[in-house]
C-alpha cells in the first residue's frame, strides 16, 4: 500500500531542457504526507467496522460516526486531489 499511495501522491513536472526535449522531474511526497494520509485512510476501516456493528447490535444507524467517516473521506480526496494539481 505504501508503494502505491507514494505512486499517487508523487507530482509530475514536465519542462524543457537546454537542447529543447522535454524533461519529466518527479518529485516524491513526504514521508509525513504519506504517514498521514495511511493513518486517516486506517481509520476509515475502522469507523466503517464500528459502524457496521454499531447498525447490527444496536439496529440503528450512528450519524455521528458517518459524519466522521465522511470527513476522513473528503480529506483523503482532498489531498490526493491537491497534490496531483
Amino acid at each position: 500500500m505504501s508503494k502505491f499511495l507514494k505512486k499517487a501522491l508523487t507530482k509530475k513536472i514536465t519542462r524543457k531542457g537546454a537542447r529543447g526535449r522535454e524533461e519529466i522531474i518527479e518529485i516524491p511526497p513526504s514521508e509525513k504526507l504519506v504517514l498521514g494520509v495511511k493513518f486517516a485512510i486506517a481509520m476509515t476501516v475502522c469507523l466503517s467496522a464500528v459502524e457496521v456493528a454499531h447498525m447490527a447490535f444496536l439496529g440503528t444507524w450512528s450519524s455521528e460516526v458517518f459524519a466522521v467517516i465522511s470527513g476522513l473521506i473528503g480529506a483523503v480526496s482532498g489531498v490526493l486531489i491537491g497534490q496531483r494539481a
